[in-house]
């Protein structure tokens, strides 16, 4: 996975008015999750800031990165788990990280990337890509930054499901009966084939 850096500082003041002053400045409240658990067992949230500046070339991007937080002088490894934009403005309002190390296990979106000319195109058909990111399971060290699936044998009318799919050190976590892509059939195919039957 690509790694990126970020700075931030501690908040001591939260709540909306302190979050609204912080956008003004040019920062994002953030929430980073990590081992600590509070009475009730439940992840307890380190509150900081981070620029916006910093934050955005990790946001607006279809790769996945680790982000390398410096937080008040005091380093973090960490994945971004959930953000939050403004319903109208699309601004980014708040941003959530999860605590990572080399050990455990973290479920991420990893982009698909379909490799190969499919027999199905090849026939006239059209190729669809149903999902852009399949869900993993595995050390961050593990995680490419791309899941390539081969699609060359892939015929018209034909699909490649989730259940179908394997990669090495990884566990697969989006349910396996999601389509990935297929191959639909176009007018152009519909009449080569309707040609090809009537020629025989």
């Amino acid at each position: 996975m690509r790694e990126i850096n970020v700075s931030g500082q501690k908040r001591t003041a939260t709540g909306k008015k302190a979050s609204k002053l912080l956008r003004k400045e040019g920062m994002v409240p953030c929430n980073l999750y990590g081992e600590s658990k509070d009475k009730n067992g439940l992840p307890e949230a380190m509150a900081f800031q981070a620029p916006f500046a910093e934050l955005r070339k990790a946001i607006y991007t279809p790769h996945v990165y680790v982000v390398n937080l410096n937080i008040d002088g005091k380093e973090h490894k960490a994945i971004m788990k959930e953000l939050q934009f403004h319903p109208t403005t699309d601004a980014l309002l708040h941003a959530d990280f999860f605590e990572v190390n080399e050990t455990k296990d973290i479920t991420v979106g990893i982009p698909v990337n379909l490799t190969g000319h499919a027999q199905g195109v090849r026939d006239g058909g059209r190729l669809n890509l149903s999902i852009r990111k399949i869900d993993v399971t595995a050390p961050y060290k593990n995680i490419p930054e791309k899941l390539d699936i081969d699609v060359t044998e892939l015929q018209l009318g034909k699909a490649i499901k989730v259940g179908a799919l394997q990669f090495e050190g990884l566990k697969i976590a989006t349910s396996p009966e999601v389509v990935v892509c297929s191959v639909k059939a176009t007018r152009a195919s519909r009449s080569a084939a309707a040609a090809a039957e009537a020629a025989q």
